[in-house]
């Protein structure tokens, strides 16, 4: 009986040891990504990669449209109606909007099973450590993953870093990436000029840019950039 109780202890000792290396190891890769993206602009990321593969297994032309613009060339009606669209309390919190989270819970649990629409209640900094360091999906792994790099962009970079980040790589459409690709195809300007109407409604098409097209705005996205405009107005100056 000794026997095996010193042979079990042996084990747990080995795999906890094992477990605390993999641990360490995964820290430290983690601090020298993020850390490195503070400077470096991400070259692609993870969703760029799963739609170009979706587009070849469907046989169809796969193109990445996007083009890096530094965080002062980029329109501050762009850089207002993102915040304003999606995430107002964005130079206040440390990355989480409990309040949002909250609320996106409780309207959830009140769809239910029958709605497949789901009400989400991530704030710039989550969405820019999703689109940046995770791969898309939805699952509590992934979730835990996406609160542990948002933590650690909200501690190692600027608030102008992560929205500059969030700008550049957003999905704004169909093989669209970052707002001067998404400026250029729908506007035919780059995005240092768009206007705060432009602005507006290519961030009221955030949500679901596959679907939604800022060329041909439906009603409802049209009544979504007359409430992020009426945000813009409300929100003051964005002081970095």
């Amino acid at each position: 009986m000794a026997l095996k109780s010193n042979t079990k202890k042996s084990l747990f000792k080995r795999v906890a040891f094992a477990a605390g290396k993999i641990f360490l190891w995964f820290f430290v890769f983690s601090l020298i990504w993020v850390l490195a993206y503070r400077f470096i602009n991400p070259p692609i990321t993870f969703l760029m990669v799963q739609r170009k593969w979706e587009r070849k297994a469907d046989d169809q032309h796969a193109k990445i449209r996007s083009k890096w613009v530094k965080f002062e060339d980029i329109s501050d009606n762009m850089k207002r109606a993102a915040v304003s669209a999606e995430d107002q309390l964005f130079l206040k919190h440390m990355g989480f909007d409990l309040n949002a989270i909250e609320k996106a819970y409780k309207a959830n649990e009140k769809k239910g099973k029958k709605k497949k629409k789901i009400r989400g209640g991530s704030t710039i900094s989550q969405q820019t450590a999703k689109n940046v360091f995770l791969w898309p999906g939805r699952s509590y792994v992934r979730k835990a993953f996406e609160a542990y790099f948002t933590l650690l962009i909200e501690v190692l970079w600027s608030k102008e870093r992560i929205l500059e980040v969030y700008l550049n790589v957003i999905e704004m459409g169909d093989e669209i990436y970052g707002a001067e690709a998404a400026s250029q195809a729908y506007y035919g300007h780059s995005c240092t000029k768009m206007s705060r109407q432009e602005a507006a409604l290519l961030a009221a098409c955030f949500p679901n840019p596959i679907r939604w097209n800022p060329n041909k705005a439906t009603r409802f996205i049209k009544h979504r950039q007359y409430l992020i405009m009426r945000n813009m107005r409300r929100l003051g100056p964005l002081d970095f």
